[in-house]
């Protein structure tokens, strides 16, 4: 399914959008990328999704990427006796192990991790940063705050440690079970919440077994510290602004967002921007314009995809934010402002020559009459390479594998065609040629760019660059063997 837009959009799959025929519009609207949420269903109901979303891609011939989003460790205070209480500015509240109910002095903190780390200064954020505490003193057993921010503090509240490190795995029991499960399924993505230090995403990986692809969420300011040695181990990156914004003051998320964006780029890696981006339209038919700006600030930006999270899952509109973020997206993709900024960003990268042949294809489709880019990529690589250059012209990458072409549905820019294995440089030319004829890219008086690798289907091996014609009589005559 060849969209009229280079950025991806993922939706989130949850109870107001798991039947079939909700599903198939979800797609058809412009949803390439179905998250699937392990915070929420039961493993019946994720299989479920997962065989509705495999039987609408066999029956419309287009690879759909399923993301699977684990959980990761939640912290959470315990229960009060009176189920709530009211802490006020300046008063004195301590947490600790006991798990006798709470009250206004006190509250059990059920994760001996926080306070091994912890030290006096330190903050805690409790209900999405609505209550703040500063640690006055504390020990493994307890910390002594004091209110700095008041409010209500309930049952089983979220509690965040923006200072510190956490002593925890960014898999829980529940995650490893999940992990497990997903990759058994045969999804494409596994997305890493928690993740603070790189051996977070080198643990994962050595479950996963190259069954999936690895994404890390940026979600902790630890993560984002060490955010160049994380990416250098994830085949992906999810800017997670819903926690981001909660441990890190609201005024970094931006450019912290617009920088990972470009590092991403950088690694040929894809990004997906999340968090509510049309957070109104849960309730509404129509976003907010503020929302659009956001959406249309993360494409600007050049992220690979944007995420839709309860819009989709539990909104009452998940069609209509399908397709309105696709609206914006075509819109703003047509803004002759938008190649300005794209461009202007662009890393020049060269440390092989598959570095230099993408580069190379780029430049020759934007400065002669070229109507796509036709990739051969086996493991990717060299499809997510042309993405990263950002070509004006479509780009369309051929592979045998189809969790390959899965994969990429994640990707900037690009569509997939599942093809036969080749042995012969004018056998994958002819199969170029004759994809774009079919998807309406070119007719018999174009060209098209070609690269590939010899020997043929071998991962890393591009090689090759040609500029070929879509009349393949002109094909069988001059080609080479």
């Amino acid at each position: 399914m060849r969209r009229q837009r280079n950025v991806k959009i993922v939706a989130t799959l949850g109870p107001a959008s798991s039947t079939y025929e909700t599903i198939k519009a979800l797609h058809e609207a412009g949803a390439d990328v179905f998250r699937l949420n392990m915070s929420h269903g039961s493993h019946d109901e994720i299989a479920e999704r997962h065989k509705i979303i495999r039987q609408i891609e066999d029956e419309l011939s287009s690879p759909i990427a399923i993301l699977a989003d684990l959980q990761g460790p939640k912290l959470r205070v315990g229960t009060f006796a009176n189920e709530a209480e009211d802490l006020v500015e300046g008063a004195k509240f301590r947490l600790d192990l006991d798990e006798t109910p709470g009250d206004i002095n006190r509250v059990c903190l059920p994760h001996k991790e926080i306070f091994a780390a912890l030290k006096p200064g330190a903050n805690l954020l409790v209900n999405d940063g609505k209550i703040r505490l500063q640690v006055e003193d504390c020990s493994d057993d307890y910390a002594n705050c004091v209110v700095t921010t008041g409010g209500t503090i309930s049952n089983r509240k979220g509690v965040n440690v923006p200072d510190v490190v956490l002593p925890l795995a960014a898999l829980s029991a529940k995650d490893k079970k999940d992990l497990e499960f997903v990759c058994e399924l045969g999804v494409d993505w596994l997305a890493l919440s928690f993740v603070q230090r790189p051996a977070d995403v080198l643990e994962a990986r050595e479950m996963v077994r190259g069954r999936a692809s690895v994404l890390s969420k940026i979600e902790k300011p630890a993560a984002v510290q060490d955010f160049d040695a994380i990416l250098d181990v994830s085949d992906g990156i999810m800017v997670a602004r819903g926690d981001l914004g909660v441990e890190l003051p609201v005024q970094n998320v931006p450019p912290i967002q617009k920088r990972l964006i470009r590092r991403c780029r950088r690694d040929a890696k894809p990004v997906i921007v999340a968090t509510q981006m049309l957070e109104s339209m849960i309730e509404s038919p129509m976003p907010t314009r503020a929302e659009v700006s956001d959406v249309a600030t993360a494409i600007y930006e050049g992220s690979d995809a944007i995420m839709l999270s309860a819009e989709s899952a539990a909104g009452d509109y998940p069609i209509e934010a399908v397709t309105t973020m696709n609206n914006v997206a075509i819109e703003v993709e047509n803004d002759p402002n938008y190649r300005e900024v794209i461009e202007a960003s662009r890393h020049v990268k060269g440390e092989s020559v598959a570095d230099a042949i993408v580069a190379a294809a780029r430049e020759i489709a934007e400065t002669t009459e070229i109507s796509a880019i036709c990739c051969f990529s086996q493991s990717g690589t060299t499809a997510l390479k042309v993405a990263r250059e950002r070509p004006r012209v479509p780009i369309v990458a051929m592979t045998s594998r189809r969790g390959t072409a899965r994969r990429l549905a994640l990707t900037w820019g690009t569509t997939t065609v599942i093809t036969e294995e080749f042995n012969r440089f004018k056998s994958s030319v002819l199969a170029s040629v004759g994809a774009v004829k079919r998807m309406g890219l070119a007719t018999e008086k174009d060209q098209v760019v070609v690269t590939a690798g010899v020997p043929f289907n071998i991962p890393g091996t591009t090689n090759i660059l040609r500029v070929a014609p879509c009349d393949e009589r002109l094909i069988y005559a001059s080609e080479p063997e």
